[in-house]
């Protein structure tokens, strides 16, 4: 009898759960006015039809706020920011400032002209005050906020100084790249303004996990196991310099051989370009994209914007101006708009999509493409 009540229970969840999901408001209705207590029933996902339950997590530990907020559904998050306070939330933070790209906060001038300068670049490896963030096969050294390391803790980068790391340095299996240095947050006073901020640097490493840990004096220090998870529970302002630290070493993982040739290669600019050892390489000759990483962020912009928003969202243009475009000047970002689509208006000529396209760099050149 037992198994019959859970399975007719089970029966009636899953028709809610349809109904829901196809938009069958009578069905939906119905439903619940025969058994309210179904509103807060879950399903195999763990999310309940209407999504009412607002402490649910999916397996990412996000709530339905986390997910609105990541994404950029911004009529979404601050409905969902005005919920009863003690809501555990991945993303830190109960502000509703709109934000619509998580890894692209920028907390450090990326400083692209300094990365050609070996001497100056050698004297911020050697400053005390430089940083230094630690990857082991491109999973950062994080440290936990709880002590008992909760899947929806918050986490934070272990930072070292040049000390902790200066042996990692001389093992030619390192990987180290320049990621910039800490922007000034107001006017400086006279010693401030003539000392240049703290670099920071990040180092890839295929050395024992557990010895590397041992190097850290915070405590709840771990290396991060599950990338899709894990790099959610940083600050914005992390996850923007674990976005850039990261897919720059994986770019090094991935490409240690020159794709023109297939010789040898080593890091130049910082870590931001790598230059093949074969004399007669063609790729020696002129600039070739192959010998960066593309990952450099650069606003496209049309004559006309024509772009609209996505569907359900709030707001005019359709283009949002990456938070980057002024550091790099090379490069791509996504150009949003509703379908992705942009073309002459009625009575213009011309068949192409774009009528002209703009490339601002970091010093506002601009040239057509």
């Amino acid at each position: 009898m037992t198994s019959l009540q859970l399975s007719a229970k089970e029966e009636m969840v899953e028709k809610l759960l349809d109904a829901a999901a196809r938009g069958d408001l009578t069905q939906v209705s119905s439903l619940l006015s025969h058994v309210p207590s179904l509103i807060n029933q879950k399903g195999d996902s763990g999310w309940t039809a209407l999504i009412c339950d607002k402490f649910s997590v999916n397996s990412s530990s996000q709530t339905a706020y986390d997910i609105s907020k990541f994404w950029g559904h911004k009529t979404v998050s601050n409905l969902l920011g005005r919920t009863d306070e003690g809501c555990q939330r991945v993303l830190p933070g109960c502000d509703l400032q709109q934000q619509e790209n998580y890894f692209s906060r920028e907390m450090l001038e990326r400083l692209s002209v300094k990365r050609s300068e070996a001497a100056w670049l050698e004297a911020k490896q050697r400053d005390p005050d430089s940083v230094y963030l630690l990857f082991s096969n491109l999973n950062p050294m994080v440290c936990s906020s709880d002590q008992d390391q909760s899947e929806g803790g918050e986490s934070r980068l272990c930072r070292f100084s040049i000390e902790a790391v200066e042996d990692l340095l001389q093992k030619p299996h390192t990987v180290l790249i320049f990621l910039g240095v800490e922007k000034r947050k107001g006017p400086s006073s006279p010693p401030e303004a003539t000392r240049e901020p703290p670099a920071w640097f990040a180092i890839n490493t295929d050395e024992d996990a557990a010895e590397l840990l041992k190097r850290s004096r915070e405590k709840n220090c771990c290396f991060t196991k599950m990338a899709h998870r894990d790099l959610l529970k940083f600050s914005e302002e992390e996850a923007g310099v674990v976005a850039q630290a990261r897919s720059v070493l994986a770019w090094h993982s991935r490409y240690s051989f020159c794709p023109t040739c297939g010789s040898s290669t080593n890091m130049e600019d910082g870590g931001y370009k790598r230059r093949c050892l074969n004399s007669d390489c063609r790729s020696l000759k002129g600039v070739h994209n192959t010998c960066y990483p593309r990952v450099g962020a650069v606003l496209l912009r049309g004559r006309r914007g024509r772009s609209g928003p996505a569907e359900g969202e709030e707001g005019g243009g359709g283009e949002r101006r990456d938070p980057a475009e002024g550091e790099e000047g090379g490069g791509a970002v996504l150009l949003r708009g509703r379908r992705g689509r942009s073309g002459p208006a009625e009575g213009e000529e011309g068949g192409g999509g774009e009528r002209r396209i703009l490339l601002r760099g970091r010093r506002g050149e601009e040239g057509s493409c």
